[in-house]
């Protein structure tokens, strides 16, 4: 009998894990796996920014960027293992702010023309007057 009451078909909740139990061990070949995809990610990005690509160079830092963020969630963060439930929330958030980047820059870009510089002048003096 353990300490706290519970029996051994206790232990465990109803999704699997048993209470009090949220780590996920994972092999330290696959972490530094990871992170080698990481590093080589961040070297790309980096090695990107030599060359120029014209308007698809923010497309191309953001699809690494993407990358990245997915390798972290679900590997560091444990998503991969976790409830789908959490996967779903996770990538429905990026599908969101993608969207929400979307439509900002074809805003921008659609509206661009139609901004006028505004040149404040000094005021003038109220002895001139």
């Amino acid at each position: 009998m353990s300490a706290h009451g519970h029996s051994t078909d206790d232990a465990h909740s109803h999704d699997g894990h048993a209470e009090g139990d949220f780590a996920h061990p994972m092999p330290m070949g696959m972490l530094f796996s990871v992170f080698f995809a990481l590093v080589f990610l961040t070297v790309v990005t980096v090695a990107q920014s030599n060359y120029n690509l014209g308007s698809f160079d923010i497309a191309v830092v953001m699809f690494i960027a993407t990358i990245k963020a997915l390798l972290v969630g679900l590997f560091f963060m444990h998503l991969a293992f976790d409830k789908p439930f959490n996967l779903i929330v996770f990538l429905s958030s990026f599908v969101f702010v993608g969207l929400f980047v979307v439509i900002t820059l074809s805003d921008a870009k659609m509206t661009a023309p139609s901004f006028e510089n505004i040149t404040d002048e000094p005021p003038v003096a109220s002895a001139e007057l």
